[in-house]
């Protein structure tokens, strides 16, 4: 029985999500999921986005957080259209929780929409919100093992960032061990490394961005 309410919760999920798509599709927006687990850098990263891609992207970022908006204050402040979900406990955002926060946000006007999702390394994998692209971020303060220990992340994902570059003279973490296991994992992810405090790998990450919302646009 757990098994077949499982399905159905997923299959609920993606023909909202196939919904979603569509809504996105009719704007011509690219849209991403961006995962992490907490403390990875997901909001600052966005604030970097912000300040970068702001002055020729319209940018919308949907908050999934358990509690406050924290984060939403922040992106607001760096100039991105914002809106909040908080989950009240659930460790992930899905489809439905995506298109009840629609209306809040004026889709005609934007290129971009971010959905930064809950920080998890597992659950927000499983759940497509009608998103273009899976994007996860892996800080480097989170050691190189994390590959084999939540693979499905690697799996679904077509961009791993790995952040907090400028961190690892202090640290034992190994970024080609990272690279190796991402590929063995998932041969065709696309892997930038950055730092939002140096900028490092930041121009070729919003370069991708770029091209990615061109297309969406064409």
């Amino acid at each position: 029985m757990k098994v077949a309410v499982v399905k159905n919760i997923l299959d609920a999920n993606e023909r909202i999500a196939a919904e979603n798509r569509e809504i996105f599709r009719k704007h011509r927006l690219f849209v991403i999921n961006l995962m992490s687990s907490p403390g990875a850098g997901k909001t600052t990263l966005l604030e970097a986005m912000g300040r970068s891609l702001s002055s020729d992207l319209r940018i919308g970022v949907i908050e999934g957080d358990i509690q406050s908006t924290l984060d939403a204050d922040r992106v607001a402040a760096a100039g991105l259209a914002a809106v909040q979900i908080e989950t009240a406990g659930a460790c992930h955002l899905d489809a439905n929780m995506i298109r009840s926060s629609l209306a809040n946000l004026d889709l005609a006007n934007l290129d971009l929409v971010v959905v930064e999702n809950v920080g998890n390394l597992v659950c927000p994998a499983e759940f497509n919100v009608g998103e273009d692209c899976k994007v996860m971020l892996l800080s480097v303060t989170e050691g190189d093992d994390k590959p084999f220990k939540y693979p499905l992340m690697f799996q679904e994902s077509s961009v791993l960032l790995i952040s907090k570059t400028d961190l690892l003279p202090h640290l034992r973490c190994d970024v080609a061990k990272i690279r190796q296991a991402a590929l063995s994992i998932n041969p065709t992810i696309t892997i930038f490394e950055v730092s939002t405090y140096t900028g490092q790998g930041l121009d070729a990450w919003h370069g991708w961005v770029r091209d990615q919302v061109r297309q969406a646009r064409a």
